[in-house]
């Protein structure tokens, strides 16, 4: 009974909060096909991996208007404050996140490999899940079935 206790009162990790199925770009990815990506308001970082290794995060901040739009998008993207293991605390990776105004981080292993992605929710309180994920996905082709 004491271990059930102490396995509910333990902390929640990273892990526990992900989505484990991101949408990537591949390292051929331009400057164009983010920005393209990131007209979609609920889109915060492109993720760029190669064989399942996380090579940069793209953010609007990265986007310089200098930067030519066939560039490649790993030459303005960064791992650095974007990426966060999947056993680290949750309650600490909230405060982070919050603290810094962050709401995407990718969530790599031991290794570099990418295993997910945490989506900080719009009001800070929470996260975002496969399942709203898959609601607003329902919803918008519900909409174009509609048209």
């Amino acid at each position: 009974m004491a271990d059930q206790l102490e396995a509910a009162e333990a902390p929640r990790t990273v892990a526990d909060a992900m989505i484990p199925a991101p949408k990537i770009s591949g390292p051929e990815a331009t400057v164009r096909d983010v920005k393209t990506l990131l007209e979609n308001d609920r889109v915060h970082a492109v993720l760029i991996a190669h064989r399942g290794m996380l090579l940069a995060v793209v953010e609007r901040s990265d986007l310089d208007r200098s930067t030519s739009d066939e560039a490649s998008a790993l030459s303005v993207g960064r791992l650095s404050g974007r990426v966060v293991a999947g056993d680290h605390s949750l309650q600490a990776a909230h405060r982070w996140m919050t603290g810094s105004g962050t709401r995407r981080l990718a969530v790599v292993d031991e290794g570099g490999r990418l295993v997910g992605l945490l989506c900080l929710k719009r009001d800070g309180r929470g996260f975002c899940s496969s399942a709203d994920l898959q609601s607003r996905a329902d919803a918008r082709q519900s909409a174009r079935s509609s048209r």
